[in-house]
């Protein structure tokens, strides 16, 4: 059987003001053929919804969210933990003024990995580290010497094999 037809896909989710093609898109491009980098617009729920249309081609997927790509991520994962097998969250925007008051917050068990540069001016970092002990039940979180876009740390991690990071 061929295994890369049983290879989860990856996603790039981009943050608020950013794009699928802005420079973690086209980075994440030049490393895995198997990735997309869709463009998102609107608010929260709009964003949402377009992911989900775009999630349902696949059975299982690895996320790559940035900032508020992390926060849509993280609130697609809770509900629907059987279609993600991973996620990297990179500075997610995982705080309340963000999160819909109505959305129901649910504990995750799937593998989460969060890189948040402690220079970091956009999203705050104890706020994170609290979402990340109170919902995600498998998580690495690894404050890095960087600022929010996390250029540098995008760089540096070995992305090539995903599954180990």
């Amino acid at each position: 059987m061929d295994e890369t037809i049983l290879a989860p896909k990856i996603i790039f989710i981009h943050g608020y003001e950013s794009s699928g093609h802005g420079f973690k898109g086209n980075y994440f491009r030049s490393i895995f053929s198997n990735i997309i980098t869709p463009d998102f617009t609107g608010e929260l729920l709009e964003r949402m919804e377009q992911l989900k249309t775009v999630l349902k081609a696949e059975k299982k997927w690895i996320f790559i969210g940035s900032s508020f790509g992390g926060l849509m991520g993280t609130l697609y994962m809770m509900e629907n933990p059987d279609k993600v097998e991973k996620a990297v969250l990179m500075a997610p925007a995982l705080v309340s003024p963000l999160i819909p008051e109505n959305f129901k917050l649910k504990k995750i068990e799937n593998p989460v990995v969060i890189f948040h540069g402690k220079n970091d001016e956009v999203v705050p970092l104890d706020p994170v580290r609290k979402f990340a002990e109170d919902y995600f039940k498998n998580y690495k979180y690894n404050l890095v010497d960087d600022d929010h876009r996390l250029h540098a740390t995008t760089k540096s991690i070995e992305w090539e094999n995903i599954s180990k990071i």
